[in-house]
């Protein structure tokens, strides 16, 4: 689960302290993430590509976008970057 540290790492601005482990990340990200957010991040750390998420989490190229974004911007948000970090 290494490789999701490091995915989320690419998304956020700024990280002032390092993530959690593995482990207890994906605890805290599974409360504060929607189920097709979490799948998205996932898929996104292994490398898969858009068009295999897309037909994975059943949706179209519009509502992959909106949802690539909105993950974006929750893993922006103050309260989920602390809860995120160490």
């Amino acid at each position: 689960m290494s490789t999701l540290n490091t995915e989320i790492e690419k998304h956020i601005k700024k990280l002032v302290r390092p993530l959690k482990e593995s482990e207890e990340l994906l605890n805290v990200l599974k409360v504060k993430l929607t189920k097709k957010e979490l799948k998205l991040l996932k898929s996104w750390a292994e490398d898969v590509p858009s068009g295999a998420i897309i037909t994975a989490l059943n949706l179209d190229n519009e509502r992959y976008t909106e949802l690539s974004v909105k993950l974006i911007k929750k893993l922006n948000q103050e309260k989920l970057k602390q809860a995120m970090c160490e």
